[in-house]
């Protein structure tokens, strides 16, 4: 339940979907209005509309009726879906506090001070806290969020650091392991450009092989980190493929230096080498 004054729907920029939103003939005595949003007509109401139906509070004997439908909005989380909500006009009911809203066009952050004393002004004794944009809150409410995909960062680049050496690391061996049979090769006519795609093609024959591995394994675990998405499906065939591209660039370049320095063996040294 939320208690709002007529102006807070156009000064929040909320959408109205049906009906009116609160006016000056909204107050107590004269007409018990709300207003509720799309969630809660969808459930209630979901084939006809809402407009002039009535509802009743668990603690009041009253009947409201409904005058207007609003767009769904996201109160202090936007992991959650929004909750049926009922509006009602701030001249009917009373609170023990409230939110004050405020549109500018200038920077809100310049306006602190000023509204502060705008409201001392009046009551001196008001306390006023909590003050800032709707960027600032929104930007906390992601906070939590945005950790956890700086960590899922950090140990992404980790693990393709990791696979980048390992990838190396099992070339490097590979070639010095068969350093005579490229010296046998080269002997006969091999050239340096046939030694280095000799090398790279075996490089990548582990490389395809493991995205291949991989890409099957992240299809299944999506879901595990759908949660942390936004704007983007848990499986986005672009990020799938810049992925994937991403990976093969990292591999070819791990392959390519060892199949580089194979290319520059001596044959004469490489027939000797045991």
């Amino acid at each position: 339940m939320r208690i709002v004054n007529p102006d807070y729907f156009l000064t929040m920029g909320i959408k109205l979907l049906q009906g009116r939103y609160f006016n000056e003939h909204d107050r107590k005595g004269e007409n018990d209005s709300i207003i509720i949003n799309e969630a809660l007509a969808e459930r209630y109401w979901p084939n006809e509309s809402p407009l002039g139906k009535r509802l009743q509070r668990a603690s009041s004997k009253n009947w409201q009726t409904v005058v207007g439908v609003i767009r769904d909005t996201k109160q202090f989380s936007t992991e959650k879906e929004p909750p049926i909500t009922v509006y009602f006009p701030f001249e009917q009911y009373t609170a023990r506090s409230m939110y004050l809203v405020i549109r500018t066009t200038q920077d809100p952050s310049t306006m602190t001070a000023a509204i502060i004393r705008e409201i001392q002004s009046i009551d001196p004794e008001m306390p006023v806290y909590d003050v800032k944009s709707m960027e600032q809150r929104f930007s906390d409410s992601l906070s939590r969020r945005r950790f956890s995909v700086f960590l899922l960062g950090i140990f992404a680049i980790i693990a393709l650091l990791l696979a980048a050496i390992g990838i190396y690391g099992v070339i490097s061996y590979s070639v010095s392991q068969r350093t005579h049979e490229i010296g046998i090769r080269m002997a006969l006519g091999a050239q340096t450009r046939d030694v280095a795609l000799l090398i790279m093609g075996q490089g990548m024959k582990l490389v395809i092989l493991g995205v291949i591995i991989g890409l099957a394994a992240s299809l299944a675990l999506t879901r595990l980190i759908k949660s942390f998405l936004f704007g983007v499906g848990a499986t986005d065939p672009q990020t799938f493929a810049a992925i994937i591209a991403l990976l093969v660039f990292v591999a070819v370049i791990a392959c390519w230096i060892p199949a580089r320095r194979a290319a520059k063996v001596d044959p004469m040294i490489a027939l000797r080498y045991e």
